[in-house]
């Protein structure tokens, strides 16, 4: 009824019509009949249901996903099927006369992982939710499969893969990693501000991450494990969680961390003597790091060019990818790798900040710290910042489930970017109408965001 304001200014008559009686006057004095005027009939507006989305709301409103993080991950993926057919092509020659033995499988994953990446950006990430217990399930399944003699595949003293057929291995602990992260997101979004509770909040979500801990550590995968936990302590923080529990929770890590290496063997506490004085050793447990840091001296400032390596690394084509990198393509090469990572992380952070419900955000914030975080321990370890951890450089390093599995979580990325809302700091709506206070994502404080015009109306 906004649009009949004007007309009905000057009561029954609009103001022209009552212009045009007041002219008239005269004939109306004079005896004349005065018809009234009526108003133009109003339709009434048709008001049409929004479509039904898949958690009951109004139809997703998309947009291109974010193409910085498209671009990066695929020049990541590109560069690492380059720099593994480089680092392999000589061993694989000599071992069977093929020399694309190693970056065959390496290209199939990426494949596989691209058409991943492009079905779930196209798919609507809260469809995930109706998943992500099953997903749990099966992913805690899988680390415990691993662990059963005659099922998991031993290699250096860790049991991490499952066999599945002579050319395929799988690695439970990367899909337990993006499972758990959906899981813990849909139930920090469902939980609202209950999280800040140590009872209702912190107690059960640690029950949740520890079967994680416990299954990843027992492999033993020390590596993966602090990714595990990173994971979870960003999620926790993020959610809103309570200052103090978090720094509780930061102490038992320490704590937990500390009895693992005490506990797990040998190999853990070499690695942290290697780590201190690598030239203790330098050709039994310090030659890896060594080798490490004499190819990226090497490699100077623009490399020594693809295929021209003059230090040769073991495993430079899985957990020391990037001392290939730093060798052939050099300092400017390096950079520009680690360009791509930073290039993920503000669209991972911006994806985040911007997502149109508390899960996405959560779901966001989840996926870029993974991936970031993990590509800041890789390349510590080359350069001898951290201890060797065996995990790899994703997109890059050779291994096809961390490369399938992480062009998936960045295919859940990227539909969230989809519908990202330029708000700067008002609230995402709310999440199973709980509100969402005290959490550390912008979009979660304030009043809702209206979906569309027929709320409006």
């Amino acid at each position: 009824m906004r649009g009949l304001g004007p007309a009905l200014a000057g009561g029954r008559h609009g103001p022209v019509e009552t212009e045009r009686l007041s002219r008239a006057g005269g004939a109306s004095r004079s005896g004349a009949r005065e018809l009234p005027i009526r108003p133009p009939a109003v339709r009434p507006a048709v008001v049409r249901p929004a479509a039904v989305g898949p958690k009951g709301g109004s139809k997703r409103d998309l947009h291109d996903p974010d193409w910085v993080i498209v671009v990066a991950v695929i020049a990541l993926a590109a560069v690492g099927i380059l720099m593994v057919y480089s680092a392999s092509a000589i061993d694989s020659y000599a071992r069977s006369r093929n020399t694309f033995q190693m970056v065959a499988p390496q290209i199939a994953a990426g494949l596989a992982g691209l058409a991943a990446m492009i079905v779930l950006a196209r798919l609507d990430y809260r469809y995930l939710r109706k998943v992500s217990l099953i997903g749990v399930i099966v992913s805690l399944a899988l680390l415990i499969a691993v662990l059963i003699p005659k099922i998991g595949v031993s290699s250096g003293g860790a049991t991490r893969w499952i066999q599945l057929g002579p050319f395929f291995e799988i690695h439970p602990a990367e899909i337990a990693k993006l499972a758990m992260l959906v899981y813990l997101a849909h139930w920090l979004a469902t939980r609202g501000t209950e999280i800040r509770s140590f009872f209702h909040g912190t107690v059960p979500y640690w029950i949740i991450v520890i079967p994680f801990l416990v299954l990843v550590a027992r492999e033993p995968d020390l590596g993966t494990t602090s990714i595990v936990l990173f994971i979870a302590l960003t999620l926790f923080f993020v959610a809103g969680a309570n200052l103090f529990h978090l720094g509780i929770a930061l102490a038992g890590g320490a704590a937990g961390g500390a009895i693992l290496v005490m506990t797990v063997g040998k190999y853990a506490l070499q690695r942290i003597e290697v780590y201190i004085n690598p030239w203790a050793d330098p050709g039994g447990s310090g030659y890896h790091t060594i080798k490490g840091l004499e190819a990226l001296a090497a490699g100077g400032l623009f490399g020594t060019g693809l295929g021209q390596d003059r230090v040769l690394v073991p495993q430079d084509y899985n957990d020391f990818v990037f001392s290939v990198i730093g060798q052939e393509l050099g300092f400017v090469g390096g950079l520009v790798v680690i360009g791509l990572f930073v290039a993920i992380a503000w669209g991972g952070i911006r994806t985040a900040l911007r997502a149109p419900d508390t899960f996405g955000g959560l779901l966001a914030a989840g996926i870029t710290s993974w991936i970031c975080f993990q590509a800041i321990i890789n390349i510590s370890v080359v350069l001898a910042l951290v201890p060797v951890t065996g995990i790899t450089l994703p997109f890059v390093s050779q291994g096809g489930s961390s490369l399938v599995v992480s062009f998936a979580a960045v295919g859940i990325l990227l539909s969230i970017s989809r519908e990202t809302v330029e708000r700067g700091w008002v609230n995402a709506s709310a999440d199973s109408g709980r509100g969402y206070g005290r959490t550390y994502i912008p979009g979660s404080r304030g009043s809702s965001i209206v979906a569309g015009p027929a709320s409006r109306a």
